[in-house]
């Protein structure tokens, strides 16, 4: 039988995505299940609610909803599907998530729009300066591109927060 294959090279990553996208749409009926039935004050809807702009707490089902997309877009990027990554993550209504914000940086920089990529990966910084995987990505970039000076950086602020 012929199996499905979506760009990966692995039979293990296209049972991962598949997974995560059930997750995801299970979550997304759920909320619009939820929402249709009243549950939403604002009028109901069949999409999940955005409420995680500029700082504000999400409900539930959002905060359910942006994990599943996120582990999507994480697995995506980590499958060497940039584009498709970039894509996923982008319709996550935190994008101050710290986590989204380096996958961004990942894909970007992986597809060699090193500046985007770091871009991303400061922002992710700046929210959370002790998101040592970021500073990671961040300093495999700078090594990427020759920079040893700043990636050694990243080093000796990763090591300040976790030890050698």
């Amino acid at each position: 039988m012929d199996e499905l294959k979506f760009g990966f090279g692995s039979n293990i990553a296209t049972r991962s995505l598949l997974r995560t996208m059930a997750l995801a749409g299970a979550i997304a009926i759920g909320s619009v299940t939820t929402f249709a039935a009243g549950g939403d004050s604002s009028g109901g809807g069949t999409t999940p609610p955005n409420d995680c702009t500029d700082g504000d707490d999400c409900d539930d089902a959002t905060k359910l909803y942006d994990d599943a997309l996120y582990q999507l877009g994480a697995e995506l990027a980590q499958a060497g599907q940039y584009e498709n990554a970039i894509g996923v993550l982008l319709t996550v209504s935190n994008q101050n998530d710290p986590r989204v914000l380096n996958y961004l940086g990942y894909s970007y920089r992986k597809m060699g729009q090193f500046g985007t990529g770091f871009a991303y990966y400061r922002r992710a910084l700046e929210i959370d300066p002790n998101f040592v995987l970021a500073r990671e990505y961040l300093g495999e970039g700078y090594v990427s591109i020759g920079r040893i000076d700043k990636a050694e950086q990243q080093l000796a602020e990763i090591e300040s927060r976790c030890g050698a």
